[in-house]
């Protein structure tokens, strides 16, 4: 039985990794819990699962991590406040189920360099299906990294046809239900830039060996193509519980943790190239990711102060990634450590802020 702890437990990830355990009490034991602010959510958890160990915020979640002997801990808190707490995992002998992606886009060699082997586990679902497609030949014989896109709500229209869409519009993803920054940075693409990003940092594959293609129905989360030509693709019906369960009891497969594809229905998969006049967000991730160092961070704070602009109703959709561009382009960075990182996230949000009241 594995003794897990869950960072972010009343969020998305967090619930459905609970709901999980629930159903396979034989394998997993709840052994902590961290959360923003909710008390009251964090605390009916708690008493769900007989948990003793709860906290708030990433500075107990770090505190937690470091007091409460556990075999995977699960970060599925939202933002770069995740990279703490990352960073207590990797001092200690857990696995870390990893689905707060900015931890390590913005703490790069800070992360990577602290990771045992197998100590890290991706549970994106596009990193789990590369993750799990690996396993099908070894790193000398990986040709390319293919991520894959719904294309979002904008998918197929031009750039000028999006000047004057609405937050509204942004928000209406046609396949997963997530928080208002999120979908937001799968309307503008800005998402599956960062996990460009992610993808150089676990795999080391490099840039341009990793590509985007849109595959609206969602099916195919992510390919490996092979020096042979054999490309290996991982598909299941959009769940996440299936790649958070493979990042609780990684290598192991957990039985009926999600619905299989059914193959006696008609059913046609699309694979479309990406336009990058339209969505120019994943070419700017890979300038900033090959950049390294704090311009990850930079890419990544510019992008959440534009968005809350755009839904407050002070810019427009296309003004997102133009801000986050024209805010990197004035970053300079010099020294790479914790405390650049974040001095670096505090200039970006005030450039951006800046620069969306000239």
């Amino acid at each position: 039985m594995r003794r897990v702890i869950i960072l972010g437990s009343t969020g998305s990830i967090g619930t459905q990794a609970l709901e999980v355990i629930a159903a396979n009490p034989h394998l997993f034991e709840v052994v902590g819990l961290a959360a923003g602010s909710n008390r009251e959510a964090v605390s009916a958890q708690a008493a769900e699962f007989s948990v003793e160990h709860i906290a708030f915020g990433p500075d107990e979640a770090s505190q937690l991590v470091r007091t409460v002997q556990a075999d995977v801990v699960l970060n599925g808190i939202t933002g770069s406040v995740g990279l703490g707490p990352t960073l207590a995992v990797l001092e200690t002998e857990a696995v870390l189920a990893l689905a707060n992606k900015e931890s390590l886009i913005v703490g790069g060699e800070l992360v990577t360099s602290r990771v045992r082997p197998g100590q890290l586990v991706p549970v994106d679902s596009e990193h789990s299906a590369i993750a799990q497609a690996l396993r099908s030949g070894t790193a000398g014989e990986v040709s390319r990294l293919v991520l894959t896109a719904s294309g979002g709500p904008f998918r197929g229209r031009s750039r000028e046809s999006l000047r004057d869409v609405t937050p509204r519009e942004a928000l209406a993803h046609p396949t997963w239900d997530m928080g208002l920054v999120v979908t937001t940075n799968s309307a503008t693409l800005v998402n599956k830039g960062l996990e460009v990003i992610e993808a150089h940092l676990l795999f080391g594959v490099p840039y341009d060996r990793i590509e985007v293609t849109v595959h609206p129905q969602s099916i195919v989360h992510s390919m490996v193509e092979f020096v042979d030509g054999s490309t290996i693709a991982q598909a299941s019906p959009p769940d996440m519980r299936l790649p958070i369960s493979l990042g609780l009891d990684w290598p192991n497969r957990v039985a009926g943790v999600g619905r299989p594809l059914d193959w006696t229905v008609s059913s046609q998969w699309s694979f479309e190239p990406l336009d990058t006049e339209v969505f120019p967000a994943v070419a700017l991730a890979k300038r900033v990711g090959e950049a390294g160092r704090t311009y990850p961070a930079v890419f990544n704070a510019a992008n959440e102060q534009a968005v809350l602009a755009f839904h407050a109703g002070r810019i427009g959709y296309l003004d997102i990634v133009d801000t986050v561009e024209r805010v990197v382009d004035a970053h300079t960075a010099d020294e790479f450590s914790l405390e650049s990182v974040f001095e670096a996230e505090r200039w970006a949000r005030a450039e951006a802020d800046r620069l969306l009241t000239v």
